[in-house]
């Protein structure tokens, strides 16, 4: 985690240590909720899972674009017992996951629109961008052989046969609609909701199919037991080994949704109106 909070503010240096962008910074905060669409939530897009909070620093060019650095924290789960599919039931997967994400984005307002200026006090507004986002799915499981419920970082079990475990960073692209609102000289309100494409899908551990059943024949008999349950949990009540685990999508998406405030710095300078 410090490593990221580093990389932030080495950016955000970068934006306010230049003369010319220090007289047009704008500083928020945002807070609100997380979703995911992928192999356990497949046909609600606006289905929230869990929190969100984020902070961002952008160089208003003029009243209609914006270049943006943001960090978002969230945290997005699903679970197959509380879906309303019976095989999704019978599946039994679940995971839980934080992300991460940091990336640069670029606002269009359809209005003049600036917190410090501008002809109107409101825009909707559009942005897209790129980025990397951290994630890592975790597991919660009763395995007969380690009696109560545990969690598992599920990467490392390698619950599809991988040999090795999936990295858990991944590009992402976002997008997505949002409105401004001028409250008060420089302070703004904001909200918006953004979807992200991650260059991965294994946001939630599933992405092919299930592994032959002796694919944890070579483990420990400590970790074998774990390895099997991990990949189906279905099991003993039926046997999905080598039927497909996930649905046919390459890339899993996640959402952000959320209400934010602004402040910005403006100089005399920039902008005549």
């Amino acid at each position: 985690m410090q490593y990221r909070t580093q990389i932030f503010c080495f950016f955000a240096l970068i934006f306010i240590g230049s003369p010319a962008f220090a007289q047009n910074l704008e500083f928020g905060l945002i807070a609100g909720g997380a979703g995911y669409m992928g192999d356990l939530n497949q046909s609600k897009p606006l289905k929230i899972s869990g929190l969100s909070a984020g902070a961002n620093v952008k160089v208003n060019f003029d009243p209609y674009w914006t270049l943006g650095l943001h960090y978002t924290y969230g945290k997005i789960k699903e679970n197959d017992l509380h879906s309303d599919n019976v095989q999704f039931q019978q599946r039994r997967l679940n995971f839980k996951s934080t992300l991460n994400e940091l990336s640069l984005q670029v606002d269009f307002n359809f209005f003049e629109y600036f917190a410090g200026g501008g002809t109107k006090n409101f825009t909707p507004y559009i942005f897209a961008g790129i980025g990397g986002v951290w994630f890592n799915p975790i597991g919660k499981y009763n395995l007969s052989s380690n009696p109560g419920e545990k969690e598992y970082e599920l990467r490392f079990y390698r619950t599809e046969g991988q040999k090795d475990a999936y990295r858990n960073v991944a590009l992402t692209v976002p997008y997505g609609v949002g409105f401004k609102v001028r409250l008060k000289e420089n302070w703004g309100l904001f909200s918006q909701i953004g979807y992200r494409t991650a260059y991965t899908d294994y946001l939630d551990d599933v992405s092919g199919r299930y592994p032959s059943a002796d694919f944890a024949d070579g483990d420990t008999p400590e970790v074998g037991p774990i390895r099997r349950q991990l990949a189906d949990p279905s099991l003993p009540v039926t046997n999905l080994y080598g039927t497909q685990r996930g649905d046919l999508r390459k890339r899993d998406t996640y959402m952000f949704v959320g209400i934010g405030i602004s402040y910005t710095f403006v100089s005399q300078k920039c902008y005549t109106f």
